[in-house]
């Protein structure tokens, strides 16, 4: 099975925490992780400070990084100014996101759905001039804490239409952690048309993050996002809690015969390290129980 693992620790993991670590620190968080294997790394935000202050600094981190070869470092974009930014960094890919929930976009990112989606265009424009691939994704696309169940009709269409603005990838979030698999089966099949490769970002906040990664297994899914120690969330959410954690998303996938390409066993002492980092206790269940049997 050609799946891709997106470690998204370091941008979506972090910009949840109470407190800021210093772009150093940031930065070893990704070469650990690349030292890992995890050869696709969303790595930085290029967000309002002001906003999101855990993200500040995503240059310094860039600088500070020491890139591995083979490795994909990506940033996270909302607008054209976060594109501004970026283009004057190394990242080799964009990731724009935007909500299909029309309260919850005007909270995370002040503007419409209408305005996002045009700005996707300009941004994916800017990006491929510039030789990037971009990824776009699709927020609440299971469901709105304000607005609740997400429409599949409405989601796909706004997949459908980043999709000929020339997006080279389309990720479904799970933003909130609402989704269940027969959400999962039909986005990923409806999709299927759009002839670009399919995402879910997956959130673990009611245990339905794992049950839904199998989901896309079983459904042809190109790219599943996760997050080291299952850290993450989205400030501008009630209750939206931690990713499906990297290493136990890893142990899925292993026990089911599928390889990724990234060593487990490293990816957990990468989480043991973050706890002692952040000082606490991570959401992951594999740096607890151990893998099995033994190994």
């Amino acid at each position: 099975m050609d799946v891709t693992l997106c470690e998204v620790g370091p941008r979506d993991g972090l910009q949840n925490e109470p407190g800021t670590l210093a772009p150093a620190v940031r930065a070893e968080l990704v070469e650990r992780l690349a030292g890992a294997g995890c050869q696709r790394i969303e790595a930085v935000s290029f967000v309002s400070p002001k906003r999101v202050p855990q993200m500040a600094g995503a240059e310094e981190v860039l600088t500070a990084l020491n890139p591995t070869a083979g490795v994909t470092y990506a940033g996270l974009v909302l607008n054209r100014r976060g594109y501004e930014r970026l283009a004057g960094t190394p990242c080799q890919e964009v990731h724009y996101a935007f909500c299909v929930s029309e309260t919850f976009n005007q909270r995370n990112q002040g503007r419409t759905v209408e305005q996002s989606l045009e700005e996707a265009g300009g941004v994916v424009a800017a990006a491929h001039r510039d030789g990037r691939r971009v990824s776009v994704t699709l927020a609440t696309s299971f469901g709105c804490p304000f607005e609740g169940r997400a429409d599949p009709g409405r989601v796909l269409s706004l997949a459908e239409q980043v999709v000929a603005a020339g997006a080279d990838e389309v990720v479904f979030a799970d933003t909130i952690g609402v989704g269940v698999p027969h959400q999962v089966r039909r986005l990923l099949r409806d999709g299927a048309h759009l002839g670009v490769p399919l995402g879910v970002h997956l959130h673990n906040t009611r245990n339905t993050g794992y049950v839904n990664a199998f989901a896309a297994l079983e459904n042809d899914v190109a790219v599943l996002d996760a997050s080291v120690g299952g850290i993450g969330g989205c400030p501008f959410a009630p209750n939206a809690t931690g990713n499906i954690a990297t290493e136990d998303l890893l142990n899925l996938l292993v026990e089911e015969g599928i390889d990724v390409g990234v060593d487990i066993d490293c990816v957990m002492r990468v989480a043991e390290w973050l706890e002692t980092v952040l000082g606490r206790r991570l959401p992951g269940q594999l740096v607890r129980a151990g893998r099995f049997p033994g190994r």
